[in-house]
Protein backbone atom coordinates (compact mmCIF):
# COMPACT_ATOMS: atom_id res chain seq x y z
CA UNK A 1 0.00 0.00 0.00
CA UNK A 2 1.12 3.55 -0.70
CA UNK A 3 2.09 5.56 2.37
CA UNK A 4 0.13 8.75 3.01
CA UNK A 5 1.51 11.69 4.97
CA UNK A 6 1.91 15.44 5.34
CA UNK A 7 3.44 17.16 2.31
CA UNK A 8 3.27 20.74 3.57
CA UNK A 9 2.00 22.96 6.37
CA UNK A 10 0.80 26.54 6.67
CA UNK A 11 -0.86 28.86 9.16
CA UNK A 12 -2.24 32.34 9.56
CA UNK A 13 -3.30 34.50 12.50
CA UNK A 14 -4.87 37.95 12.10
CA UNK A 15 -2.77 41.07 12.56
CA UNK A 16 -4.64 42.43 15.57
CA UNK A 17 -2.89 41.43 18.81
CA UNK A 18 -5.08 41.47 21.93
CA UNK A 19 -3.12 41.66 25.18
CA UNK A 20 -4.32 40.65 28.62
CA UNK A 21 -4.64 44.33 29.48
CA UNK A 22 -6.94 44.72 26.47
CA UNK A 23 -9.01 41.78 27.70
CA UNK A 24 -9.35 43.15 31.24
CA UNK A 25 -10.92 46.28 29.80
CA UNK A 26 -13.69 44.02 28.46
CA UNK A 27 -13.84 41.59 31.38
CA UNK A 28 -14.01 43.73 34.53
CA UNK A 29 -13.45 40.93 37.07
CA UNK A 30 -10.24 39.62 35.41
CA UNK A 31 -6.68 40.87 35.85
CA UNK A 32 -3.69 40.34 33.59
CA UNK A 33 -1.91 38.43 36.36
CA UNK A 34 -4.92 36.17 36.92
CA UNK A 35 -5.17 35.35 33.21
CA UNK A 36 -1.51 34.32 32.95
CA UNK A 37 -1.64 32.31 36.17
CA UNK A 38 -4.80 30.42 35.21
CA UNK A 39 -4.22 29.99 31.47
CA UNK A 40 -0.59 30.70 30.55
CA UNK A 41 -1.88 33.08 27.85
CA UNK A 42 -0.28 36.49 27.33
CA UNK A 43 -1.75 37.51 23.97
CA UNK A 44 -4.18 36.31 21.34
CA UNK A 45 -5.04 37.50 17.82
CA UNK A 46 -8.51 38.57 16.72
CA UNK A 47 -9.88 38.89 13.21
CA UNK A 48 -10.50 42.30 11.66
CA UNK A 49 -14.15 43.35 11.19
CA UNK A 50 -14.01 42.43 7.49
CA UNK A 51 -12.42 39.00 8.08
CA UNK A 52 -14.41 35.78 8.39
CA UNK A 53 -13.32 32.18 8.92
CA UNK A 54 -12.94 31.55 5.18
CA UNK A 55 -10.51 34.47 4.85
CA UNK A 56 -8.22 33.09 7.55
CA UNK A 57 -8.53 29.57 6.15
CA UNK A 58 -7.58 30.70 2.65
CA UNK A 59 -4.42 32.41 3.93
CA UNK A 60 -3.30 29.27 5.76
CA UNK A 61 -4.22 27.08 2.80
CA UNK A 62 -2.12 29.15 0.40
CA UNK A 63 0.91 28.84 2.67
CA UNK A 64 0.44 25.07 3.02
CA UNK A 65 0.21 24.66 -0.75
CA UNK A 66 3.39 26.70 -1.21
CA UNK A 67 5.13 24.54 1.40
CA UNK A 68 4.05 21.39 -0.45
CA UNK A 69 4.93 22.75 -3.87
CA UNK A 70 1.35 22.15 -5.05
CA UNK A 71 -0.76 24.54 -7.11
CA UNK A 72 -4.41 25.08 -6.02
CA UNK A 73 -5.60 23.25 -9.12
CA UNK A 74 -3.90 20.12 -7.79
CA UNK A 75 -6.24 19.90 -4.78
CA UNK A 76 -8.73 17.05 -5.14
CA UNK A 77 -10.35 17.29 -1.69
CA UNK A 78 -10.77 20.44 0.40
CA UNK A 79 -11.80 19.80 4.02
CA UNK A 80 -12.43 22.62 6.49
CA UNK A 81 -12.78 21.89 10.20
CA UNK A 82 -14.63 24.73 11.92
CA UNK A 83 -17.42 25.41 14.38
CA UNK A 84 -17.54 29.12 13.47
CA UNK A 85 -18.22 28.94 9.74
CA UNK A 86 -18.96 32.05 7.70
CA UNK A 87 -22.64 31.06 7.45
CA UNK A 88 -24.90 28.15 8.48
CA UNK A 89 -24.71 27.32 4.77
CA UNK A 90 -23.09 27.08 2.25
CA UNK A 91 -20.08 25.13 3.53
CA UNK A 92 -17.15 27.36 4.43
CA UNK A 93 -14.94 24.99 2.42
CA UNK A 94 -16.73 26.04 -0.78
CA UNK A 95 -15.96 29.68 0.00
CA UNK A 96 -12.30 28.80 0.58
CA UNK A 97 -12.25 26.95 -2.74
CA UNK A 98 -13.21 30.17 -4.53
CA UNK A 99 -10.73 32.29 -2.57
CA UNK A 100 -7.75 30.06 -3.41
CA UNK A 101 -8.96 29.17 -6.94
CA UNK A 102 -9.09 25.38 -6.55
CA UNK A 103 -11.77 24.50 -9.12
CA UNK A 104 -13.03 20.96 -9.14
CA UNK A 105 -11.97 20.08 -5.60
CA UNK A 106 -14.61 18.20 -3.62
CA UNK A 107 -15.39 20.45 -0.64
CA UNK A 108 -16.96 19.72 2.72
CA UNK A 109 -16.90 20.98 6.31
CA UNK A 110 -16.28 19.01 9.50
CA UNK A 111 -17.66 20.20 12.83
CA UNK A 112 -16.08 18.27 15.70
CA UNK A 113 -15.20 21.55 17.43
CA UNK A 114 -11.55 21.56 18.60
CA UNK A 115 -10.96 17.90 17.68
CA UNK A 116 -12.07 18.36 14.09
CA UNK A 117 -8.71 18.88 12.43
CA UNK A 118 -7.46 15.40 13.32
CA UNK A 119 -10.78 13.97 12.11
CA UNK A 120 -10.20 15.83 8.85
CA UNK A 121 -6.70 14.41 8.51
CA UNK A 122 -8.03 10.85 8.89
CA UNK A 123 -10.76 11.51 6.33
CA UNK A 124 -8.12 12.89 3.96
CA UNK A 125 -5.89 9.85 4.48
CA UNK A 126 -8.77 7.54 3.66
CA UNK A 127 -9.71 9.48 0.51
CA UNK A 128 -6.15 9.65 -0.81
CA UNK A 129 -5.55 5.98 -0.03
CA UNK A 130 -8.66 5.03 -1.98
CA UNK A 131 -7.75 7.33 -4.88
CA UNK A 132 -3.98 7.09 -5.54
CA UNK A 133 -2.26 10.17 -6.86
CA UNK A 134 -4.76 12.61 -5.34
CA UNK A 135 -4.15 15.39 -2.81
CA UNK A 136 -6.24 16.66 0.09
CA UNK A 137 -6.06 20.07 1.72
CA UNK A 138 -7.15 19.94 5.36
CA UNK A 139 -7.75 23.24 7.16
CA UNK A 140 -8.63 23.99 10.77
CA UNK A 141 -10.00 27.52 11.19
CA UNK A 142 -12.06 29.39 13.75
CA UNK A 143 -13.08 32.95 14.61
CA UNK A 144 -14.19 32.64 18.23
CA UNK A 145 -13.85 36.34 19.01
CA UNK A 146 -17.33 36.84 17.48
CA UNK A 147 -19.11 34.56 19.97
CA UNK A 148 -17.47 35.42 23.30
CA UNK A 149 -19.45 36.39 26.39
CA UNK A 150 -17.30 38.94 28.20
CA UNK A 151 -19.34 38.56 31.37
CA UNK A 152 -17.85 35.05 31.66
CA UNK A 153 -14.18 35.47 32.48
CA UNK A 154 -13.55 31.70 32.53
CA UNK A 155 -13.97 31.37 28.77
CA UNK A 156 -13.70 34.83 27.23
CA UNK A 157 -10.02 35.23 28.17
CA UNK A 158 -9.02 31.97 26.47
CA UNK A 159 -9.91 32.21 22.82
CA UNK A 160 -8.26 33.64 19.74
CA UNK A 161 -8.74 33.49 15.97
CA UNK A 162 -6.59 31.70 13.42
CA UNK A 163 -6.20 29.00 10.81
CA UNK A 164 -3.78 26.18 10.07
CA UNK A 165 -3.57 23.79 7.13
CA UNK A 166 -1.80 20.71 5.83
CA UNK A 167 -1.56 19.06 2.43
CA UNK A 168 -2.05 15.29 2.58
CA UNK A 169 -0.71 13.05 -0.16
CA UNK A 170 1.54 10.13 -1.03
CA UNK A 171 4.98 10.12 0.60
CA UNK A 172 7.90 8.03 -0.59
CA UNK A 173 10.46 8.43 2.16
CA UNK A 174 8.57 7.54 5.36
CA UNK A 175 5.54 5.62 6.60
CA UNK A 176 3.67 8.92 6.84
CA UNK A 177 0.54 8.52 8.96
CA UNK A 178 1.23 5.53 11.19
CA UNK A 179 -2.02 5.24 13.18
CA UNK A 180 -5.09 7.27 14.08
CA UNK A 181 -7.76 6.91 16.74
CA UNK A 182 -11.03 8.86 16.77
CA UNK A 183 -13.61 8.64 19.55
CA UNK A 184 -16.63 10.60 20.78
CA UNK A 185 -18.53 10.72 24.07
CA UNK A 186 -21.94 12.28 23.49
CA UNK A 187 -23.03 11.88 27.10
CA UNK A 188 -20.74 14.85 27.86
CA UNK A 189 -22.00 17.03 25.00
CA UNK A 190 -23.26 19.75 27.36
CA UNK A 191 -19.73 20.62 28.52
CA UNK A 192 -19.06 22.80 25.45
CA UNK A 193 -21.83 24.34 23.37
CA UNK A 194 -23.53 27.25 21.65
CA UNK A 195 -27.22 26.88 22.50
CA UNK A 196 -29.02 28.86 19.78
CA UNK A 197 -28.84 29.12 16.01
CA UNK A 198 -29.79 25.56 15.06
CA UNK A 199 -33.02 23.63 14.55
CA UNK A 200 -33.44 22.94 18.29
CA UNK A 201 -33.33 26.61 19.30
CA UNK A 202 -33.74 28.76 16.16
CA UNK A 203 -32.34 32.27 16.11
CA UNK A 204 -34.70 34.97 17.29
CA UNK A 205 -34.61 38.37 18.92
CA UNK A 206 -35.13 36.56 22.24
CA UNK A 207 -32.14 34.20 21.81
CA UNK A 208 -29.95 37.16 20.91
CA UNK A 209 -31.15 39.19 23.88
CA UNK A 210 -30.55 36.25 26.22
CA UNK A 211 -27.01 35.65 24.95
CA UNK A 212 -27.75 32.15 23.72
CA UNK A 213 -25.44 32.54 20.70
CA UNK A 214 -22.34 32.85 22.87
CA UNK A 215 -19.80 30.08 23.32
CA UNK A 216 -20.13 28.35 26.72
CA UNK A 217 -17.86 25.87 28.44
CA UNK A 218 -17.82 24.11 31.80
CA UNK A 219 -14.10 24.44 32.47
CA UNK A 220 -13.83 22.01 35.37
CA UNK A 221 -15.78 19.33 33.56
CA UNK A 222 -13.66 19.75 30.42
CA UNK A 223 -10.45 19.51 32.44
CA UNK A 224 -11.64 16.32 34.14
CA UNK A 225 -12.65 14.82 30.79
CA UNK A 226 -9.24 15.55 29.27
CA UNK A 227 -7.18 14.35 32.21
CA UNK A 228 -9.19 11.19 32.74
CA UNK A 229 -9.55 10.18 29.10
CA UNK A 230 -6.83 11.54 26.84
CA UNK A 231 -3.75 9.92 28.47
CA UNK A 232 -5.30 6.45 28.21
CA UNK A 233 -6.26 7.00 24.57
CA UNK A 234 -2.74 8.23 23.76
CA UNK A 235 -1.18 5.21 25.44
CA UNK A 236 -3.47 2.81 23.59
CA UNK A 237 -2.71 4.41 20.21
CA UNK A 238 1.06 4.33 20.71
CA UNK A 239 1.08 0.79 22.09
CA UNK A 240 -1.22 -0.43 19.34
CA UNK A 241 1.25 0.89 16.77
CA UNK A 242 4.00 -1.20 18.35
CA UNK A 243 5.74 1.85 19.79
CA UNK A 244 6.35 3.40 23.20
CA UNK A 245 5.79 6.90 24.56
CA UNK A 246 9.58 7.28 24.67
CA UNK A 247 9.57 6.98 20.85
CA UNK A 248 7.54 10.18 20.45
CA UNK A 249 9.78 13.07 19.33
CA UNK A 250 7.18 15.85 19.11
CA UNK A 251 3.82 16.22 20.87
CA UNK A 252 1.35 18.59 19.20
CA UNK A 253 -1.71 18.99 21.47
CA UNK A 254 -4.81 21.14 21.16
CA UNK A 255 -3.85 24.49 22.68
CA UNK A 256 -6.70 24.55 25.17
CA UNK A 257 -4.99 26.17 28.15
CA UNK A 258 -1.30 26.46 28.97
CA UNK A 259 -1.70 25.27 32.55
CA UNK A 260 -3.79 22.27 31.49
CA UNK A 261 -1.21 21.34 28.83
CA UNK A 262 1.63 21.26 31.35
CA UNK A 263 -0.40 18.80 33.41
CA UNK A 264 -1.33 16.77 30.34
CA UNK A 265 2.29 16.35 29.22
CA UNK A 266 3.13 14.86 32.60
CA UNK A 267 -0.01 12.71 32.75
CA UNK A 268 0.81 11.33 29.28
CA UNK A 269 4.49 10.68 30.26
CA UNK A 270 5.67 12.82 27.33
CA UNK A 271 8.14 15.02 29.20
CA UNK A 272 11.03 13.87 26.97
CA UNK A 273 9.27 14.87 23.76
CA UNK A 274 9.27 18.41 22.38
CA UNK A 275 5.83 19.88 23.05
CA UNK A 276 4.68 22.32 20.37
CA UNK A 277 3.17 25.29 22.21
CA UNK A 278 1.66 28.47 20.79
CA UNK A 279 -1.05 28.99 23.40
CA UNK A 280 0.92 31.72 25.18
CA UNK A 281 0.95 33.85 22.00
CA UNK A 282 -2.30 32.87 20.28
CA UNK A 283 -4.60 31.48 22.97
CA UNK A 284 -7.04 28.68 22.26
CA UNK A 285 -7.60 28.62 18.49
CA UNK A 286 -10.29 25.96 18.39
CA UNK A 287 -9.91 23.72 15.33
CA UNK A 288 -6.86 25.72 14.26
CA UNK A 289 -4.85 24.91 17.40
CA UNK A 290 -3.19 21.68 16.24
CA UNK A 291 -2.33 22.72 12.66
CA UNK A 292 -1.03 26.14 13.77
CA UNK A 293 1.16 24.51 16.44
CA UNK A 294 2.37 21.90 13.92
CA UNK A 295 3.28 24.55 11.37
CA UNK A 296 5.04 26.61 14.05
CA UNK A 297 7.11 23.58 15.08
CA UNK A 298 8.01 22.82 11.47
CA UNK A 299 9.03 26.38 10.62
CA UNK A 300 11.13 26.75 13.77
CA UNK A 301 13.16 23.61 13.14
CA UNK A 302 11.63 21.41 15.84
CA UNK A 303 10.81 18.61 13.39
CA UNK A 304 13.34 16.47 11.53
CA UNK A 305 12.79 13.88 8.84
CA UNK A 306 11.76 10.61 10.44
CA UNK A 307 10.58 12.14 13.73
CA UNK A 308 7.56 10.51 15.33
CA UNK A 309 4.90 13.18 15.80
CA UNK A 310 1.81 12.80 17.98
CA UNK A 311 -1.17 15.03 17.22
CA UNK A 312 -3.77 15.12 20.00
CA UNK A 313 -6.98 17.12 19.72
CA UNK A 314 -9.95 17.18 22.06
CA UNK A 315 -13.07 19.29 22.25
CA UNK A 316 -16.82 19.66 22.12
CA UNK A 317 -18.99 16.67 21.58
CA UNK A 318 -17.03 15.55 23.56
CA UNK A 319 -14.59 14.12 21.03
CA UNK A 320 -10.92 13.13 20.86
CA UNK A 321 -8.65 12.61 17.88
CA UNK A 322 -5.10 11.27 18.16
CA UNK A 323 -2.77 10.70 15.22
CA UNK A 324 0.78 9.30 14.98
CA UNK A 325 2.85 10.19 11.93
CA UNK A 326 6.44 10.02 10.75
CA UNK A 327 7.61 13.43 9.62
CA UNK A 328 8.54 13.27 5.94
CA UNK A 329 9.38 16.91 5.21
Amino acid sequence: MTDIGVLGTGSYVPERIVTNDDITALVPDATAEWIVRRTGISTRHWAAPDQATSDLAARAATRALESAGLVPGGVDYLIVSTSTGDHPQPPTSCLVQTLIAAPGAACFDVNVVCAGFVYGVELARSLVTANPGTHALVIGADVYSRILDFTDRRTSVLLGDGAGAVVIGEVADSPGIVATDLSSYGHAADLIKVVAGGSRVPSSSRTVAEGQHFFTMQGRGVRDFVMEGVPTLVQELVTGAGLTLADVDCFVPHQANGVLLRELVTKCSLQDAHTALVVDRYGNLGSASVPVALDDAARHGHLARGDLVLLSAFGGGMSVGNCLLRWSR
